[in-house]
This record gives C-alpha cells, sequence and structure tokens, in this order.
C-alpha cells in the first residue's frame, strides 16, 4: 500500500525520505517534488523499475524517461561527451530547469528504453530531490502524470493520477512555478561534431537566454513543443 509523507512535518520527513531510499532500493516508485513539477522516479539501473515506471504512466519503451543526477560528477559518468560549450551552459543554469540530451556513455548496464544512445539529464533545484539523489544515485524521472494528462503540480494530484502503482508520495507543497524544464538536444556537437543544439521543448529557460550561452552554436527558434509531457 503507497504511502503519502508530509515532508514539512520533521518526522514525516525522515520517515518518508527513508522509506523513499528503500523503495527505490526494491525496485519500486516514488513521487518526489522537484523545482519544475512532481516527478515519478526508479532505479535509472534496474530495468525492471524503468518498466515499471512507463507502465505507471500509461506509456512505451519510444518514450524513454530522462534521468535526475546530483551534479556534473555524474553526468560525466553517464555520458561519452560533454561538449565545452554544454559544460558551461549548465554550469549556468544547474541545478535549474534545464534537461539537456547527451550521448550516453555505452558501457553502462541499464535501459531506459529506445533512446538511440542518447540520454537526457538534469540536476533539480529541490532539496529534497538532491538529498535523494545524492543517496540513491541516478534516477529515471518522468512527470509525475498519466500520459496525455497534465504533469502534477502537487504530490495529492499525483496520487490520483498514478495511485497504488507508487511506493511513497513525497509531498512538499505545490511545486513553485509549475513549469517543466527546457529540453536541448546537444548530441549534434558531441565528439567534435560539427552541427547545432536544438531546443526541444520550451520551458523554465527561454531560447534568450540559451542563445545568450550559446550563440551561433543554437539553431534558430522554431516550433518546438510548448508543453510535451513527460519531463520533469
Amino acid at each position: 500500500m503507497s504511502t503519502l509523507f508530509d515532508c514539512h512535518d520533521e518526522s514525516q520527513l525522515l520517515t518518508g525520505m527513508r522509506q523513499a531510499r528503500h523503495a527505490i532500493g526494491r525496485g519500486e516508485l516514488v513521487v518526489l517534488p522537484t523545482d519544475t513539477v512532481y516527478g515519478v522516479g526508479a532505479d535509472a539501473f534496474s530495468p525492471a523499475a524503468v518498466a515499471r515506471l512507463l507502465a505507471a504512466k500509461g506509456r512505451g519503451r519510444q518514450q524513454p524517461p530522462p534521468v535526475l543526477v546530483a551534479g556534473l560528477t555524474t553526468v560525466r559518468a553517464l555520458v561519452s561527451d560533454l561538449p565545452a560549450p554544454i559544460e558551461r551552459l549548465v554550469e549556468r543554469h544547474w541545478p535549474g530547469g534545464l534537461t539537456v540530451v547527451l550521448p550516453a556513455q555505452p558501457s553502462l548496464s541499464w535501459d531506459l528504453g529506445e533512446t538511440r544512445g542518447t540520454v537526457a539529464v538534469r540536476m533539480p533545484a529541490h532539496r529534497l530531490a538532491l538529498e535523494l539523489l545524492e543517496e540513491t544515485g541516478p534516477l529515471a524521472v518522468s512527470s509525475a502524470n498519466l500520459t496525455g494528462r497534465p504533469a502534477a503540480v502537487d504530490a495529492f494530484s499525483a496520487r490520483d493520477m498514478l495511485g497504488e502503482s507508487v511506493e511513497v508520495y513525497l509531498d512538499d507543497g505545490p511545486s513553485s512555478t509549475g513549469v517543466p524544464s527546457t529540453i536541448v538536444d546537444a548530441t549534434a556537437i558531441a565528439h567534435g561534431g560539427t552541427g547545432r543544439v536544438r531546443l526541444l521543448r520550451y520551458g523554465a529557460i527561454s531560447f534568450a537566454q540559451l542563445e545568450a550561452e550559446l550563440g551561433d552554436l543554437l539553431e534558430p527558434e522554431t516550433d518546438a513543443d510548448e508543453g510535451a509531457d513527460g519531463t520533469a
């Protein structure tokens, strides 16, 4: 039976974080607050847990979840190349609402779905999310909602949609913004590539902010998705 913990209550916070760690270790799902929207997370290195996450949301392997990390050190272990302009970009905007798609390290023993050899990574700007990530390692985290429905901005909305498919709900009140992360694809400039960084989804970081950092490395503004379901 799933349990919701009020993280504003110190005793519930300690118990909830402990139960969340244990649930992740058992391959179960956890709903956690982030700086953008609430996310539903699983052990990124457990194919069964990732499959459980996709099933809970009602989505297939063609929509792999991104991975939340506690910092750049973890990113360097997950990707095969971190181009200098992207490193500067994330140093500027992490922790925060920026998700970056990069080539995945081919030696990693994980299965996030049909990623085509890439991984989408983000460092959230939320103390509880970062504390959990420090203790569990990278988590596959998607927005806490059923596919096709709005991303949850509080734990109760997430529970209404995901119910008993999630073991632990960590409630830290409504999301501060409710705006999902901006997603950029930097694979075209990895490993010395001469392409450009592509904006995949508008979100917390504006196109103007990206352009200020990347200049001509950023593709001209196009019709990027303004609210794609899936990424916290």
